[in-house]
């Protein structure tokens, strides 16, 4: 099984959501929190699961919550891009790959 290295933007957006879940309701951002952690697990021990997306990268799906954790499988690693929610701007994470210069895409790649 891969480790999973969270972009500190990454990071942060999934921090951001578990609190304004916990908000709305007392223990939803508990019940976020899990079913974005299982995502990643199972992003973990099955890299090439997830569903091709943008710029060479892969997503898969939170049970229950209208997200996606965008990632990159690596060689060692999972390295997470975005908790993109389904109704931001498709790809505004985009330049987070610049941190990383060894994820970015080559020019073969279809879906870039």
């Amino acid at each position: 099984m891969k480790k999973a290295r969270f972009h500190d933007a990454a990071r942060l957006e999934f921090l951001d959501s578990v609190s304004y879940y916990e908000t709305v309701q007392p223990g939803l951002g508990e019940r976020f929190r899990l079913s974005i952690l299982a995502a990643v697990k199972l992003a973990c021990a099955m890299p090439f699961a997830g569903s091709p997306y943008k710029y060479g990268t892969r997503r898969v799906f939170p049970k229950k919550f209208p997200f996606s954790v965008v990632y990159f499988a690596g060689d060692d690693e999972i390295i997470i891009f975005a908790i993109s929610h389904f109704k931001r701007k498709p790809g505004y994470w985009r330049s987070r790959q610049a941190d990383n210069p060894l994820v970015m895409p080559s020019i073969d790649d279809p879906t870039v």
